[in-house]
């Protein structure tokens, strides 16, 4: 009997293990461990030289050749045309008897690879994929061996030029992706094509080499290593087994549940388990429904995504599983559900961490604008298929872009993939979804809004400098949620696409006006944008974020409208604060506490309240945060409570007895207070000199109006009291301005201007002439700390911020947040100066206030085409109304409601505030 029993956990053992796949790297792994090789290059910087070159990487970014952008093989061919890598590599002794391949990650492009001298195979054309050869006669197990890799940067093919090198992106050379040796039995799996479905179907051809008979195997498992269900299994037959089981209780991948599994294939013969191939998997069901939507798991979904490039700065196409964590988790921090990969299959470790997390991905075969020929693209559409097919993360493939459609390799895809995944033309209305780019909002008679097909632009609002991405993306998203035939749609681009020159002492090139397209910079420096998408597409939306104070009325009850596609709200932790503000940057938190959440289905609204205490209204503001079932904060909404009124009450200066002077000049109105002199012109009523203790405050000539007429028709100074008042009244747009002086010191400017009736206007306010040279620094009071534009007003949250003077041009310099343009809601404003602080506070709660003129991109290549802003005149500026901002390719006008110009009511406009103007310590 005891015998008995261990012959059957004997033969239970054989078939329990077998031998996985064996891997020898022979370069490094990512951009961060990487393993010199011999190398030369036949041009540009080090032409014809040995030396050596971290394997993988780019041979531009690493001091060879030369570097280019878009066609680089018709205009003006590079002279590094062929570079040569050489390395000595030992192969372990216990490989022999195995199959052995070498694999490459990714080559640019044409890549003839030699072992020991001799050709592992025909040359591999196409720079994006990977691919790989049977080296098993090559290789001298227990040896050294010598590999010789000579890659060409233009291909031999036309059409992979074409194809790749006549693209609007950096063009790179060289091994920049890993390369690695497999050993394997004789017998092995060789590929596997899976469809596992949200319902627990799950089906899997496995196709073996060297193996005509026997059996697969398949075990599923939670990722801890508990199995689930039954093991699945069939027999081989022509040297390929298809199983096919059914497994109870698994938890679907979504995005908002990125829920995985791990599967281990086996091959078995004569009862003994030979090999065995691991994956990672998820449950998942695509469906593309015509003329109704894009569904997942049987549930409607909408992509929230944008467009990413593999890049980083000082590595060109060479990264590392670490960024793709970053990037993941940064778009995650926006509220992303989905990327595109733009335009050519990524690492296959961004795959992975988008499984892991939880991102929808479109994978693209290369062909820019241009189409590889049906030949040279045959096998690269079966590298991209076998290598990505298994990932859950992918809904689509897509078969080039904008044009680069050879329709020839459609139906190889399905063929591949058995999942049959939908395949996409983006750019093109094709296969039952519209995937324009860069319409306008009101686009198109027959088509997107006004179609009758499933529309998803794969690029829209191209964020070129500060334009597009966050700017007009609250109208799209609207319109996109009101129309059930939307399926999302992808901002162009993740990432400003910047690259370190040594040849130009490090300086970051980003190729003119061409790249700079990205919601974050090279490094990852985020832009404005990139907190009004966090807010636009947060799965949480609040009605009363529309509203930047809370009504008298509150009770603390909240509607919350659910815009996730499966979760739950009752699965979000909701909190609340309320705070006070000082003079200091942030706030004080008064007091905070949770909130249950309601049980809300996806696409429901509910009520959620929020237990205020008694004073609630005696505090400055609310602060509520959602945070999702991942521990990752959704986003955290403010209110002001305390009404401009009660803030500048808070910081005016105590009851003072200083003699308040006034002397009349020939031309002007001299007021004095102590050390406070103010001279208010006569022929304007506009602030003419500011002195403070013998120093010059430059503040002048306001507040004029930014837009309208005024033409002075009386101005006269009075006494008020203990008070000097300078009064002056205007026929045309503005209609009065009031200076007072108090004799606490205090100086503050009342004005009112009236617009006429149906009239189309910009920016509407008052401002002042100020040198941009003297300041250094602002503090203040408002929605920050990033500036806004008219259609791009998300974002930014009340408190008290600080930054300091900055000239950022973005996506040309990254120090953000930008110092120059509007800041929304502004209480109160204090520049520190080279001279004296001056500090503005407003006693109306709709000033936006203008801080100077950004600077624009200049020069050949640099030119801001639609993001071109004709900023008012003046520099510190009081606005009720302010600008929008355009894209690469649409003005502002074509963007969507909030990006028009303002039409004033039948009747007109009035509008006034009271401005106090405190020059030194204003810390009272």
């Amino acid at each position: 009997m005891r015998w008995l029993l261990s012959a059957l956990l004997l033969v239970l053992s054989s078939q329990c293990f077998a031998d996985p796949t064996q891997i020898q790297y022979l370069s490094g792994t990512d951009k961060d461990h990487r393993v010199d090789w011999d190398f030369q290059v036949n041009g540009g910087r080090n032409a014809g030289v040995w030396k050596k070159i971290p394997v993988p990487s780019n041979w531009e970014m690493e001091g060879f050749g030369s570097h280019r952008y878009s066609n680089d093989w018709q205009k003006d061919p590079a002279p590094d045309s062929t570079g040569i890598y050489r390395y000595q590599f030992n192969v372990p002794a216990e490989w022999r008897g195995k199959q052995m391949e070498i694999v490459f990650g990714g080559a640019m492009t044409d890549t003839l690879v030699k072992i020991n001298g001799q050709p592992a195979g025909a040359v591999h054309q196409g720079g994006f994929y990977e691919f790989r050869y049977d080296v098993t006669r090559l290789l001298k197990p227990g040896e050294s061996n010598q590999l010789e890799v000579t890659v060409q940067r233009y291909s031999a093919n036309a059409s992979v030029n074409r194809a790749e090198r006549s693209s609007d992106y950096w063009l790179f050379s060289g091994i920049y992706r890993p390369v690695w040796l497999e050993a394997k039995p004789t017998a092995n799996i060789e590929r596997v094509s899976l469809d596992a479905r949200h319902t627990g179907d799950f089906d899997a051809d496995v196709f073996l080499a060297g193996a005509t008979s026997g059996k697969v195997s398949a075990r599923l498992a939670t990722l801890a290593g508990a199995p689930l269900g039954k093991e699945i299994s069939a027999d081989v037959v022509d040297g390929k087994a298809h199983l096919h089981g059914h497994l109870a209780n698994i938890v679907p991948w979504s995005a908002e549940n990125p829920q995985r599994y791990q599967v281990r294939f086996q091959l078995l013969s004569g009862g003994k388990a030979v090999h065995e191939v691991s994956k990672i998997i998820g449950f998942r069901t695509i469906e593309l429904r015509p003329r109704d939507g894009l569904y997942v798991n049987g549930h409607k979904v909408r992509l929230k995504g944008s467009n990413r490039h593999s890049i980083w700065p000082t590595s060109g196409r060479t990264t590392s599983k670490q960024l793709s964590y970053q990037d993941a988790h940064l778009m995650k921090q926006m509220n992303m559900n989905a990327v595109r990969m733009s335009h050519y299959p990524p690492d296959p470790h961004f795959l992975d961490v988008a499984d892991e997390v939880g991102l929808y991905v479109i994978d693209e075969l290369t062909g820019w604008q241009k189409a590889y020929d049906t030949d040279v693209a045959t096998p690269l559409v079966k590298e991209l298929v076998q290598r990505d097919q298994h990932h859950p993360s992918i809904l689509f493939w897509a078969n080039g872009n904008e044009g680069g459609f050879n329709r020839e390799l459609d139906r190889l895809y399905a063929g591949w993939d058995a999942q049959k995944r939908p395949v996409i033309h983006p750019w093109e209305s094709f296969g039952g979804i519209d995937t324009a780019h860069y319409p306008t909002y009101n686009c198109c008679a027959t088509s997107l809004f006004n179609g009758r097909d499933v529309f998803m632009p794969t690029e829209f609002l191209h964020g070129l400098y500060d334009g597009g991405a966050g700017a007009s993306l609250n109208d799209w998203w609207n319109a996109m949620l009101a129309n059930p035939l939307s399926a999302g749609g992808f901002i162009w681009a993740f990432v400003d696409e910047g690259i370190v020159r040594d040849d130009r002492n490090g300086a970051i090139d980003v190729a003119g006006n061409l790249a700079p397209d990205g919601i974050l910079g090279p490094y990852r420096e985020k832009e404005g944008s990139f907190f009004a998408i966090k807010k636009i597409w947060s799965p949480l939306y609040l009605p009363l974020s529309e509203m930047a104070s809370l009504p008298p009325t509150f009770d603390g009850r909240i509607t919350l409208e659910n815009r996730y596609d499966f979760t739950n709200l009752n699965q979000l932790k909701l909190s609340w604060q309320l705070v006070r503000f000082g003079r200091n940057p942030g706030h004080t938190v008064v007091a905070q506490g949770g909130i249950k959440a309601p049980d809300v289905a996806a696409g429901l609204r509910g009520i959620a309240n929020i237990p205020l205490p008694r004073d609630w209204n005696q505090q400055d503001a609310l602060y509520l945060t959602a945070t999702g079932p991942d521990g990752r904060e959704i986003y955290t909404w403010s209110w002001m409570i305390a009404s401009p009124q009660q803030v500048a009450e808070r910081l005016r200066a105590p009851a003072g007895v200083e003699p308040v002077n006034l002397t009349e000049l020939a031309d002007g109105y001299l007021l004095q207070a102590g050390a406070l002199a103010v001279t208010i012109d006569k022929t304007s009523g506009y602030l003419r000199e500011l002195k403070k203790g013998g120093l010059l405050v430059p503040l002048t000539n306001g507040p004029r109006l930014v837009a309208g007429k005024a033409q002075l028709q009386r101005i006269q100074a009075a006494r008020e009291g203990n008070d000097v008042l300078v009064s002056a009244e205007y026929t045309g747009n503005l209609r009065k301005v009031k200076w007072r002086l108090s004799a606490a010191g205090e100086l503050s400017v009342n004005y009112g201007y009236q617009m006429e009736g149906s009239r189309y206007v910009d920016a509407l306010g008052v401002t002042f002439d100020y040198p941009e040279t003297d300041v250094k620094s602002m503090r203040w009071l408002g929605r920050g700390p990033y500036r806004v534009w008219k259609n791009r007003t998300q974002g930014v949250e009340f408190d008290v911020w600080q930054k300091d003077y900055n000239d950022t041009v973005s996506g040309l310099s990254w120090n953000y947040p930008e110092f120059k343009g509007f800041h929304d809601k502004v209480y109160w404003a204090e520049l520190q100066t080279k001279a004296l602080p001056l500090t503005f506070i407003n006693h109306a709660d709709d000033i936006a206030l203008r801080v100077f003129t950004p600077k624009e991109a200049s020069g050949e290549g640099f030119e801001p085409k639609g993001t071109h802003i004709d900023f008012p005149p003046g520099d510190i500026s009081f606005l009720n109304a302010i600008l929008p901002i355009g894209t690469k390719f649409n003005p502002p006008s074509e963007l969507g409601p909030s990006a028009q110009q303002g039409r004033t009511p039948n009747l007109g406009i009035w509008l006034e505030n009271t401005i106090d103007i405190v020059v030194g310590d204003s810390a009272h």
